[in-house]
């Protein structure tokens, strides 16, 4: 029955190979989706700055007309308030491609780590599949090929040097 068992162990170990093959594809896909978050968070970077430019420049024509309207002169004060207004938009916006770029860099962390497990999913799988084979390798070096009923008459009738005493009588 050896040769069954070294069925079954090959048919594990084709299994066993499926499935690492089938991780490692699956991790492999959430590699490309977080290089695409990655992808996707630097064009979003690019249009909040956009945005915040344009907020920005809103902000500074607002603050200007609001000087002159108070009858102030653009210097002093006022050019002080629009040199800081200008200082501050400079530090958001460092601090939005900042924001950005750690989350990019994450992303990308998030893609190289899922390869990495994939990697190591196909490894294991292949370990295993190796574990099965040898398996098969030992039950078939085990298994009596000459006589296949060898150890199911061991069980009925007592050791094999019995079965060749009822040999003699036939």
């Amino acid at each position: 029955m050896g040769w069954v068992t070294a069925v079954a162990s090959i048919a594990a170990a084709q299994q066993a190979s499926a499935v690492g093959k089938y991780n490692q594809a699956i991790q492999e896909r959430n590699a490309v989706v977080a290089e695409q978050e990655s992808e996707r968070l630097e064009q979003q970077l690019e249009f909040d700055l956009a945005r915040f430019d344009d907020q920005f420049r809103r902000l500074q024509s607002e603050t200007k007309t609001r000087i002159v309207k108070s009858g102030a002169e653009l210097s002093g004060s006022g050019l002080r308030i629009l040199r800081s207004n200008a200082e501050q938009a400079e530090i958001e916006k460092d601090v939005l491609d900042y924001n950005s770029k750690v989350a990019q860099s994450r992303k990308l962390e998030e893609a190289n780590f899922a390869r990495m497990s994939g990697q190591m999913a196909r490894m294991e799988a292949k370990q295993a599949q190796f574990g099965y084979y040898a398996q098969a390798g030992q039950s078939l070096l085990s298994a009596d090929f000459n006589n296949p009923f060898a150890k199911s008459t061991q069980g009925q009738f007592g050791s094999t040097a019995n079965n060749s005493t009822f040999s003699n009588y036939s």
